[in-house]
C-alpha cells in the first residue's frame, strides 16, 4: 500500500488527486491537503468581480466529492515537509495546521511515500504598501475578494448614474507581478459593464501594467498568423483597447497605493501618481512559505525551495545573462532533484527564469512580469505527475511522463464581455508556451499554432468551458474524458 499525499486542490493539486485515485490500486491511498474546504474555479472570479455570478456559481465543497471517490481530505495547511523523517522514525512525513473552525492551528502528521506540492501561490499584497483587500486596492484572486469588488463597482456604477464622475485602475500592483492575463480579462469586462449599464461616457479606464509592451502577458509577447500576415500581441491587444477608449500606462512598477491614489515609478526612474475611484490591482506570488527539515531537525529549506519559496524540481537554475537563457532549462518531470519522491506542480514549482526580459529602473526597481503558470498548463503538469507517481508506485525507477512548458501549447480564452448576443471573448493558442528560439528561430514560436481571434462566438466558448470545467472538477460521470 502506497500513501500519496497532495498538498493543495486547486487546478494542479485537484487534477493530480483526480487521476492518481483513477489510476491507483484500492490498497493505495490518496490524501488531499487544503486550507480551505472548497474548490473554486479561480478563471470565472472575473465574472464574480463585475457582478454576473455570485461566490457560489464558483465554488463547491471539495469533503463530499472527495468522499465519492475514496479520496481523504484533509481541511488544513502544510507547514513543514520532513523528507527524510526524523532519527527514530526514517518515514517521510508532513506536518500540518488544521484551518477548521474551533480547531484552528491543531498540529497533525501525515505519512507519504510520495508527496506533491501543489499549494499555490502566496498572495503578497505586503509587497506593496497600501495593496489589496482591506487596504486601498480590490481584488479577484479569490471568490470573496471577487464579490466584495462586485459591491465596490455597484456603488461606483451608481454614483455614474447619478451625473458623477469617476476613473478605473486596474492591472498590476507591483513590478514582479505576473497574471496580467487575469487583470486583461478583468479590465476588458469591467468597461463592456459599464458600456452595458449607460454609464460609459462618465467614466475613465486605465491600464496600469509591468509589461513592457501590451500583450506581453508573462510570456515575452506572441506574434499571430492571421490572413496571411504575422501581427504581433502587442498591436493585437493595442488595437482592442483603442476600440474601447482604455487608456495605457505600461513599464510600471507600482510603489505605494493610497486611499484614491496609486504612485508608481515607469522603466526611465521617473515617478508618478494616478488617482482614481476604484482600482483593481493583483499582487505578485511567492511560495506559501513551506519549511524543511532533516531527520536531525535541521532546516534544509534551502535544498528543496528556492529563495521565492517556490520548489526546486528538475530545471536548470544556473545564473546566467538573459541572452543566454534556454527552453532546455525549462523542467519536464516536476520531480524534486533532492528527493525522488517529492513533486510540485502548477504554480508551486520554481521556474528557472523569467519568460519575458527582465528590467529594472535606474533605481533598482523590478521591472519583469513573471511567467503564468495557471490554467491548462497547470492541469496538464497535474495529470502528467501524477501519471508518472503511478508508474513509480508500480515500481518505474524513475518519472515516466513529461510535460514542459517548453514542449506544450495553451489555449485561452479570455472573455472581454459577457452576453449573449453581444459579448467577445479573445480566443488564443501558443505554442509552446515558453519560446523556443533553437527550434523556431524566427519567433520562437510555431506560427501555424499560434493565432488569436476576438468574437462572439469566442464568448459561447468561454461560458461552455464554465460549465464543462466545473462538471470536470466535481468529478461527475465521465469527467476524465473532458481534457485539461
Amino acid at each position: 500500500m502506497s500513501r500519496v499525499v497532495i498538498l493543495g486542490a486547486g487546478i494542479s493539486g485537484h487534477t493530480a488527486a483526480a487521476f492518481a485515485r483513477r489510476w491507483l490500486g484500492r490498497d493505495d491511498a490518496v490524501i488531499v491537503i487544503s486550507p480551505k474546504p472548497d474548490y473554486n474555479w479561480i478563471p470565472s472570479n472575473i465574472w464574480v468581480g463585475v457582478g454576473l455570478l455570485r461566490p457560489r456559481d464558483v465554488v463547491f465543497p471539495l469533503a463530499p466529492v472527495y468522499a465519492r471517490h475514496g479520496i481523504e481530505f484533509k481541511q488544513a495547511k502544510a507547514v513543514e515537509i520532513h523528507p527524510a523523517g526524523r532519527d527514530d522514525d526514517p518515514g517521510p512525513y508532513v506536518v500540518i495546521e488544521s484551518t477548521v473552525p474551533g480547531h484552528e492551528g491543531e498540529r497533525e502528521t501525515v505519512r507519504y511515500d510520495f508527496l506533491v506540492n501543489a499549494t499555490g501561490p502566496k498572495l503578497n499584497f505586503a509587497a506593496t504598501p497600501g495593496l489589496g483587500p482591506g487596504q486601498h486596492s480590490l481584488s479577484v484572486c479569490t471568490e470573496t475578494d471577487a464579490q466584495d469588488t462586485s459591491v465596490q463597482l455597484a456603488a461606483v456604477i451608481d454614483r455614474l448614474r447619478k451625473g458623477e464622475k469617476a476613473r478605473f485602475v486596474v492591472g498590476t500592483g507591483h513590478g514582479a507581478c505576473t497574471c496580467e492575463g487575469a487583470a486583461f480579462e478583468y479590465i476588458v469586462n469591467l468597461e463592456f459593464e459599464l458600456r452595458n449599464r449607460g454609464v460609459r461616457d462618465r467614466a475613465e479606464v486605465w491600464w496600469l501594467s509591468n509589461e513592457y509592451e501590451l500583450g506581453d502577458f508573462g510570456m515575452g509577447g506572441l506574434h499571430l498568423k492571421r490572413g496571411g500576415y504575422v501581427t504581433p500581441s502587442n498591436v493585437f491587444t493595442e488595437s482592442l483597447f483603442a476600440e474601447r477608449g482604455i487608456r495605457w500606462v505600461n513599464r510600471a512598477h507600482v510603489r505605494q497605493v493610497e486611499a484614491g491614489r496609486v504612485h508608481y515609478e515607469t522603466l526611465d526612474g521617473s515617478l508618478h501618481d494616478l488617482a482614481f475611484d476604484f482600482a483593481m490591482l493583483l499582487p505578485p506570488f511567492t511560495g506559501v512559505g513551506l519549511k524543511a527539515f532533516d531527520r536531525t531537525g535541521a532546516d534544509v529549506t534551502s535544498t528543496l525551495f528556492q529563495p521565492n519559496g517556490f520548489m526546486r524540481v528538475d530545471a536548470d537554475y544556473t545564473s546566467r545573462p538573459y541572452a543566454e537563457w534556454s527552453a532546455r532549462d525549462w523542467p519536464r518531470t516536476y520531480q524534486s532533484p533532492a528527493y525522488p519522491n517529492i513533486f510540485a506542480a502548477g504554480i508551486a514549482f520554481a521556474p528557472p527564469h523569467a519568460i519575458s526580459r527582465p528590467r529594472q529602473t535606474p533605481n533598482g526597481s523590478p521591472i519583469a512580469p513573471a511567467p503564468p503558470r495557471t490554467g491548462m498548463p497547470s492541469a496538464t503538469i497535474g495529470k502528467a505527475v501524477a501519471r508518472s507517481i503511478v508508474d513509480m508506485v508500480r515500481g518505474a525507477p524513475a518519472p515516466t511522463h513529461t510535460a514542459s512548458m517548453a514542449e506544450m501549447g495553451a489555449a485561452c480564452v479570455a472573455s472581454a464581455g459577457a452576453n449573449l448576443l453581444t459579448g467577445t471573448a479573445a480566443s488564443m493558442t501558443v505554442f509552446p508556451i515558453v519560446p523556443d528560439f533553437e527550434r523556431y528561430p524566427e519567433f520562437g514560436r510555431d506560427l501555424d499554432h499560434t493565432f488569436g481571434e476576438v468574437g462572439l462566438a469566442g464568448h459561447w466558448i468561454k461560458v461552455l468551458l464554465h460549465h464543462l470545467f466545473l462538471y470536470k472538477a466535481k468529478l461527475r460521470p465521465g469527467w476524465n474524458l473532458i481534457p485539461e
